[in-house]
């Protein structure tokens, strides 16, 4: 698929115009056509071999300044080409981009294997690395040459030709196997979604969810029929309100089995695959498993240290889920349902449990929590924690008419970022919620600020209608934009080291962390608002809030870590064959899954590990990270509260501010005087004690990002 030629003569492509315009230059959005990557993606990186060349060609001896500091410097116009290229891919995907991402993909793995594997720049780097100039050079300095080297030895820069091209093949076609996970998982997002003919469908279902589901049906050109669309912002509620059995059977199977219908867009093949080339480069490169290769950098630094964490944990959380699905049959006994509870049943049950044991549901607290009153909620919290205001920016190029964008300043007024927001779900989007970075802060060449987004996919209401959000999806509101604000209050030298550019397994307790503030007093007093009186959040209705914050926390925990535990395990196994249905089912029952529950992420959709390597083997990273969320939290209960002004100051310059600049685990130790204690997690969770009573409710963390 050749675009080039479609691009006139004499044309400039958009995308190769450096970023101008208000706040240090925008993506000139608007003016970017499919047909524009493909040209601008050849001339970036013909760029980008251009400045490398002209690195290994010095005749300087390798130094700082000619070598770490230049390669830092090179390749800027493809960072910027691909990040509004991964812009489409993730909220723009449509038929024609996919077939243009499924050319591309194995290209940009070639082009990056030809980065790394040229012997000569890695020489230079591996010189400077090893060399006494180190003396001279600050922490930063230190970090990024220590960050560098380790990024190419473990990318394959170390093997001989022979071993790099076999790399570069299994990259290629890795890459590939990424994009046709992506799309077969967007494929059946699309068009699987259940259809109700009927009021008698809609039975228990809140005003506010019929009327989501009714626009839903007119978006899809079903006039008078309602839809749940195949994603979890939709799917929950239904299940959760649903008096439909047999619909509520419906639509949690379609929402499961994304990815796993025996069709053309069936995942199966396609992770048995990234499984067996993932077994294949571990070896190559020297390691026992994939899980060993991918953890090298992370905080739990091995697979062992990783299970240990996940299993300690899931003991009292299997006791608490026998707990909860006791409580659960009861309710369901006393009002004559002789069934026995199933997947389909967990989230009604569980709220039937909670209302009769704390006078609070689900549909009590959604007319509270409009969307856009919490996100004045999180400008608000990023005020007081960190000094942040945030003022809307109508001056700047949007990809799609469902987003806005604000201007960020500090308390002296100065601007330190721009905040995309896309919170709706649309065909060609991404599922789950998500942050991303178009531009990272640094200094080096000049002061440069950060743009980032959030992405989420919140079910949009009619014309003139709230977005009214299940206290989950107001957790993940508040989850995606504590990534943000690690962009934001970044404050570093050098890009590479900007922001949220640290280990998976630290990067998200900044943002896990920030979901506690969405429960405090002062943020439901202010921004809790009725949709239709206006009027706070009742006293009592915090107060039941409150008194719940453990309940069902069985079942988050479980079917959390069902996911991280068969995650972990499958990049263990280093088997060139596996069947991925068959060991998922294998593993599932050695761990003694309850029957009650489903994975919160089964294989042939998990996207986390198999549309890119970024958490592979890595999706026990939400437990490792909720650790230090938990015992950094305690740190403001320690002292004056969730808005003690010195907590936060140490949080910001120690946590917040630092990007990879420091050792996460130093950086923790300095923000909170000591390593992290296990003992405040299973305190979060209500598991301290394996026969403990539940004392309250499901509204933990979403961990669909």
């Amino acid at each position: 698929m050749s675009t080039t030629s479609e691009i006139p003569p004499g044309d400039q492509n958009p995308l190769l115009i450096p970023w101008s315009g208000p706040y240090g230059g925008v993506p000139a959005f608007t003016a970017v056509r499919i047909e524009h990557f493909e040209p601008a993606v050849e001339t970036a990186m013909a760029e980008y071999r251009a400045e490398v060349a002209a690195i290994v060609a010095s005749e300087q001896p390798p130094a700082f300044d000619n070598t770490i500091e230049a390669f830092e410097n090179a390749g800027r116009t493809l960072r910027r080409v691909r990040t509004v290229y991964h812009v489409w891919e993730s909220t723009l995907s449509t038929t024609d981009f996919q077939e243009l991402a499924g050319e591309m993909a194995p290209r940009f793995a070639a082009f990056d294997d030809e980065i790394i594997q040229n012997e000569r720049l890695f020489q230079r780097i591996d010189v400077v690395y090893r060399s006494d100039q180190a003396g001279s050079w600050d922490d930063e300095q230190r970090r990024l040459a220590w960050r560098l080297h380790t990024d190419f030895v473990l990318a394959g820069a170390q093997l001989n030709q022979t071993d790099k091209a076999q790399l570069s093949r299994i990259n290629q076609r890795l890459a590939a196997l990424y994009t046709t996970f992506k799309q077969n998982v967007l494929h059946d997002e699309a068009h699987h979604a259940v259809v109700l003919e009927s009021e008698d469908d809609l039975a228990g279902l809140p005003d506010s969810l019929r009327a989501s589901a009714l626009a839903e049906g007119q978006r899809r050109g079903l006039k008078g029929m309602w839809v749940i669309a195949n994603t979890r912002s939709s799917v929950e509620p239904f299940l959760t309100f649903s008096d439909c059995r047999a619909l509520r059977q419906q639509v949690l199977q379609t929402f499961v089995n994304r990815g796993d219908n025996g069709d053309d867009h069936d995942n199966n093949p396609v992770v048995s695959e990234i499984l067996q080339l993932r077994a294949q480069r571990a070896r190559l490169l020297g390691y026992e498993s994939h899980a060993h290769w991918h953890l090298q950098d992370a905080m739990a630094k091995t697979p062992e240290a990783a299970i240990e964490l996940m299993e300690a944990v899931w003991r009292p959380a299997l006791q608490r889920v026998r707990q909860e699905v006791a409580d659960m049959q009861a309710i369901a006994s006393q009002k004559g349902a002789a069934i026995t509870i199933e997947p389909w049943d967990y989230r009604y049950y569980a709220e039937k449990v909670r209302k009769q044991r704390y006078d609070l549901d689900e549909s009590q607290l959604r007319p509270y929590l409009q969307m856009d009153r919490l996100r004045e909620a999180m400008f608000w919290v990023a005020g007081q924690l960190f000094d942040l205001s945030f003022s809307e920016a109508g001056d700047v190029s949007v990809y799609h008419p469902d987003v806005r964008v604000w201007r960020v300043q500090d308390g002296e007024g100065e601007h330190v970022g721009l905040w995309f927001f896309d919170p709706y779900a649309r065909q060609g989007k991404l599922s789950g919620a998500w942050m991303s970075s178009y531009r990272d802060q640094e200094c080096f060449a000049g002061k440069v600020t950060t743009i980032v987004s959030n992405n989420a996919n919140f079910v949009k209401p009619r014309p003139g209608e709230a977005t009214l959000l299940s206290w989950d999806d107001a957790t993940t509101l508040f989850h995606e934009f504590g990534h943000a604000l690690h962009g934001l209050c970044s404050n570093v030298r050098y890009p590479s080291l900007s922001g949220t550019g640290v280990a998976p397994d630290y990067v998200e307790f900044p943002s896990q962390l920030l979901e506690h503030w969405l429960s405090t007093r002062e943020v439901l007093d202010r921004f809790a608002l009725h949709v239709e009186t206006g009027r706070s959040i009742p006293e009592e209705l915090v107060e039941r809030i409150e008194c719940a914050s453990h309940f069902n926390q069985g079942f988050d925990t479980v079917e959390y870590l069902a996911t991280a535990l068969v995650d972990m395990q499958i990049h263990l196994a280093n088997d060139e064959h596996i069947d991925p249905k068959g060991f998922e089912r294998e593993a599932l029952r050695a761990l003694k899954m309850p029957p009650e529950i489903v994975m919160r992420h089964r294989i042939p959709h998990l996207s986390h590990a198999f549309a890119s390597d970024a958490y592979s083997a890595g999706y026990y990273s939400y437990l490792w990270a909720d650790t230090l969320t938990a015992d950094a939290f305690e740190a403001f209960n320690e002292a004056t509260g969730a808005y003690d002004k010195r907590i936060a100051e140490r949080l910001k310059r120690h946590v917040f501010q630092v990007g990879n600049t420091v050792d996460p685990a130093c950086g923790y130790r300095a923000f909170r005087g000591r390593d992290p204690e296990t003992d405040a997690l299973m305190r979060k969770r209500g598991l301290q004690g394996e026969a403990a009573r539940p004392e309250g409710g499901g509204y933990g963390s979403s961990d669909d990002r």
